[in-house]
């Protein structure tokens, strides 16, 4: 078996993406293990791979002494010597051993021992390859669903989307196309499991730089992102080229790279907003579609008071808060909304109290 050892590692590290040099130190643990088993534990045994004859070694090794008394740990200095003609007593010499003497326990016990080591190179290798996956997008198909967490396969490699992790009312079948961002890998008794995500900010990012090549090229930046997972998000963009508009780069011709962003997260809404070094602007901007009439900062308290006309408050605010929520999260600044009939009473009534 192990004169075409070469043939069969080759074989296994094509079928199953493990490193040659995994799969010998594999086979190199299940003879020491099988040998200890068959001669007992208390040997000091040592298997090298012969890389010229394609085989697994397997040594005892013994010290030399001029009276042997214990022939399992020691051996003669005139034994030891046709092994190694510079051996001295007192030296440690390893004798070869004839690994044709091994049993059918001894190779049951090498078979387990290397379906062993190759389960855990298997997941070392599935975790060594999505580790550095970690923030990437990911392509899979369902596979199957379990306690409303879904498992897509990657390749020959399952993920987990759990529930958190799904964007709301948004249905899947067997088989379906899935694009997740990798949230997480993590080892465990089981192997390592790959966490997907379809709801962080993240995947969003990934779509953009997929969709549009200003943004992977980096001419286009993507400076903020604020989601509300299946219902609206707002992305701010700013150009490194002054003759490229970053808001028109994301929307592409007639809409085609957002609406398919849109259509791959099954309708969610996305704001495309242009960033600028201007703060009074990007607020406004954030704060679309409704127009801003004034906007007044509080720095200490990081806090934003955003004025717009009567007619504008609902648009400002947004179905259920949403608008204002999402400029909030994509600004990093508390934002209130006032109507101006409000604000300029207020002003009023405060200009009253003055003169009294």
């Amino acid at each position: 078996m192990l004169s075409e050892l070469d043939k069969v590692l080759d074989e296994i590290q094509k079928d199953r993406g493990i490193d040659k040099e995994v799969l010998i130190s594999a086979l190199e643990n299940a003879l020491v293990k099988a040998a200890h088993n068959k001669y007992g534990h208390g040997l000091d045994i040592e298997a090298r791979y012969n890389e010229a004859l394609g085989e697994v070694e397997l040594f005892q090794f013994k010290i030399v002494t001029s009276h042997v008394q214990n022939i399992a740990k020691e051996i003669s200095l005139e034994d030891a010597r046709a092994i190694d003609p510079e051996a001295q007593e007192g030296d440690e010499i390893g004798v070869k051993m004839d690994t044709s003497q091994f049993g059918r326990i001894a190779a049951q016990t090498a078979k387990q021992v290397i379906m062993q080591n190759l389960r855990e190179a298997e997941r070392e290798s599935v975790y060594s390859d999505y580790k550095d996956k970690k923030s990437e997008l990911v392509t899979g198909f369902v596979h199957r669903f379990e306690k409303g967490n879904i498992i897509v396969m990657l390749g020959k490699h399952e993920a987990l989307l759990p529930v958190q992790e799904q964007i709301p009312g948004e249905l899947f079948s067997l088989r379906d196309r899935v694009k997740g961002y990798v949230l997480d890998v993590k080892k465990n008794a089981k192997g390592p499991q790959i966490i997907i995500s379809r709801t962080h900010p993240g995947l969003l990012v990934k779509l953009f730089e997929l969709e549009v090549p200003e943004i992977a090229e980096g001419i286009v930046r993507i400076r903020g992102v604020a989601r509300e997972p299946g219902s609206r998000a707002k992305i701010a963009v700013e150009s490194l080229d002054p003759k490229v508009d970053p808001v028109g780069a994301c929307v592409g011709n007639r809409g085609a790279r957002v609406q398919n962003i849109v259509n791959e997260l099954h309708g969610e809404k996305i704001d495309i907003i242009p960033w600028t070094d201007d703060f009074m602007k990007f607020v406004c901007a954030a704060l679309a579609p409704a127009e801003i009439s004034e906007i007044i900062v509080d720095e200490q308290n990081r806090s934003i008071e955003a004025i717009v006309e009567d007619k504008q408050l609902s648009l400002a605010i947004g179905k259920k808060g949403q608008n204002v929520r999402l400029a909030a999260k994509l600004t990093n600044w508390k934002i209130d909304i006032r109507t101006r009939s409000s604000y300029d009473e207020d002003e009023k009534k405060s200009g009253d109290e003055q003169q009294q």
